[in-house]
């Protein structure tokens, strides 16, 4: 969640009594984190960078398993906060992180050859987004607070659809492993990518509406929006997935459609990064916001990691490589942004346990 949208979900949020600060307001999308981690691993796995790769992925589960301490802990210690993000328009989809972190890492441990621990997490991942699809979106619509909900549409809506590609591609992966007849894995792959790709569209409504009827400031367009661009990398990736899968009467009823697709949504993602830039430029130079660590930063690594590996994916399956070489050098900036964003990272976090250990008892 962004900075200004968790103010936003926050200021009316009441404190728990005896939970600390940090805890109560954890950010409900830093599960960003791992999928940022993760595609960058599965990435540089794909170009043979086989120690950076294990490296990453080593970083990618231990901090998916130390989350689930931290949001289990905030569930049990600071339940009025969590329930008030599941409710919020501006933090709700954020959880959507929790399904796109889980996909991600079990695609980077199935590379690995350990399908017996990636199948599961998929499966797992499977169910998430199953409850996650239906129940979030109820909260956010039946919000009733006095204030519209189109006017509170931000990036982070589009990690719904992320979520949804991720699962199509973690059921492309698994698919050997998952205990789960071959016919049932490919209709599950194709419902996902395709309801991944309808969510896109709605979602692009939604925030293009927002912006038009209520416009949008220069601190309002924050990290999540880069998402908009991931969101489309992430269902080349699972087209790509989908179209080298075994066949079963649902992956050969689609087969050429989606893959008619993928190339059409590699092409909007690459128009969208100048664009994406440009608003960075407007942001930050132009209007002087100040480029500070948050955790809404993940949301700009994974959609340059996941537009590099759509890239290699997109260039090798259809045989261009121009788009290979783009994906190579997309490759590179996402290693960049991910080690400048890990490392303001840790900072903060160092930082913060500074500023706690002088703070009197």
């Amino acid at each position: 969640m962004s900075p200004d949208a968790a103010a936003e979900s926050t200021r009316h949020r009441p404190r728990t009594p005896g939970a600390g600060g940090a805890l109560e307001h954890l950010a409900p999308g830093y599960f960003a984190l791992v999928m940022g981690t993760g595609i960058v691993s599965i990435g540089l796995h794909e170009v043979g960078a086989r120690v950076p790769s294990l490296v990453l992925l080593v970083i990618a589960a231990a901090s998916y398993a130390v989350l689930w301490v931290l949001y289990i802990w905030r569930a049990a210690a600071c339940r009025t906060a969590m329930l008030h993000d599941l409710r919020s328009p501006e933090a709700a989809f954020a959880y959507f992180t929790v399904v796109a972190g889980t996909d991600v890492l079990a695609v980077r441990l199935a590379a690995e050859g350990l399908l017996r621990v990636a199948a599961p997490l998929v499966l797992f991942a499977a169910a998430l987004w199953f409850v996650f699809g239906y129940v979030l979106p109820w909260q956010v619509l039946m919000t009733r607070d006095g204030e519209p909900i189109l006017a509170r549409t931000n990036g982070t809506w589009f990690i719904w659809a992320v979520a949804s590609q991720s699962l199509a591609i973690g059921l492309s992966v698994v698919e050997p492993a998952a205990g789960v007849p071959g016919d049932v894995v490919g209709l599950l792959a194709v419902l996902s990518w395709s309801v991944g790709v309808a969510l896109y569209a709605g979602i692009a409504v939604l925030v293009l509406l927002r912006i038009v009827h209520f416009g949008i400031t220069a601190r309002q367009f924050e990290p999540p929006y880069w998402v908009a661009m991931g969101a489309m990398a992430i269902a080349v990736v699972a087209g790509t997935k989908i179209v080298q899968m075994d066949s079963t009467p649902m992956i050969d009823a689609t087969r050429v459609l989606i893959a008619s697709t993928v190339a059409v949504f590699w092409s909007f993602c690459l128009w969208l990064i100048p664009m994406l830039i440009g608003a960075g430029v407007w942001r930050h130079l132009v209007h002087r916001v100040p480029l500070g660590y948050t955790p809404a930063l993940w949301s700009i690594v994974f959609p340059v990691g996941m537009f590099a590996v759509a890239s290699l994916n997109l260039g090798r399956v259809d045989k261009l490589p121009v788009v290979e070489a783009i994906g190579h050098g997309a490759l590179a900036v996402a290693v960049l942004v991910w080690a400048l964003v890990f490392g303001a990272m840790l900072r903060h976090l160092l930082l913060g346990w500074i500023r706690g250990r002088r703070q009197p008892a």
